[in-house]
């Protein structure tokens, strides 16, 4: 299927054919769907949330990439959608429900800003596990993101996570200059309840939004941040360590 008339899927996608750490406890290819409304400092992935910034060469169409996972069929056993954010084009419901047909589980990566398309394709049954970004604590969400007017829609996203019964977890890229304890404190508050939170290393990529003044907490200190986080939350890991 291919874009003719409307917007049936992403026009351009990012690749990569195979991964054994996106999707828990399945081989997996990760499908990266370009641009994004958050503009997160420390984000490792500039070069998808402005995608102009890279050459089209780098991203294949929709068609190339299902005539990749066709091939795949018996060989992966999930696809994971991240981003950028994924949710931000309209195309990506119609392409997640294309790779279900083919018969894979789908992880969806999120920042939880589209509620109402998270909703649809989770009653729809497009993904099996959601992954949502939780950026900070509320009283610093907008200053963590760079943009304003989003937090209510991430409350609602949260929201609807903690009560829709899909396999979910939150994370957190924890940031020494833009966490705190207590901010961290605040979030596990927030999605308490949560069957499971992460606390992920911040790592320099190379390709940040933010040039420099970003620093990663040392790995004994996020372990302890974990264990704190661990006395709300049922259920925390730390990654990256």
């Amino acid at each position: 299927m291919t874009n003719s008339g409307q917007t049936l899927f992403p026009a351009r996608i990012g690749l990569q054919k195979l991964t054994l750490l996106d999707f828990p406890g399945r081989i997996a290819a990760t499908v990266f769907i370009p641009g994004c409304n958050f503009r997160c400092p420390f984000c490792h992935n500039a070069e998808l949330v402005l995608p102009e910034k890279t050459e089209n060469g780098a991203f294949l169409s929709p068609d190339e990439v299902l005539d990749f996972l066709r091939k795949r069929q018996g060989t992966l056993e999930g696809v994971c959608f991240t981003g950028g954010e994924p949710l931000m084009n309209a195309g990506t419901p119609n392409l997640l429900r294309e790779v279900k047909k083919l018969g894979y589980a789908v992880k969806l990566d999120t920042n939880g800003s589209f509620p109402e398309r998270l909703k649809q394709v989770v009653n729809e049954g497009l993904a099996d596990y959601v992954a949502m970004d939780i950026k900070n604590s509320p009283e610093k969400y907008e200053q963590t993101i760079g943009v304003a007017g989003k937090l209510d829609a991430v409350k609602e996203s949260v929201s609807f996570l903690l009560n829709c019964g899909i396999e979910y977890e939150f994370r957190t890229t924890v940031v020494k200059e833009y966490h705190t304890e207590e901010d961290l404190h605040r979030i596990a508050e927030w999605i308490a309840g949560a069957k499971h939170y992460a606390l992920q290393q911040f790592v320099d990529s190379g390709h940040l939004l933010k040039t420099g003044g970003m620093s990663a907490v040392e790995k004994e200190e996020l372990r302890r941040l974990g264990k704190e986080s661990g006395r709300i939350l049922p259920d925390v890991i730390v990654r990256g360590i």
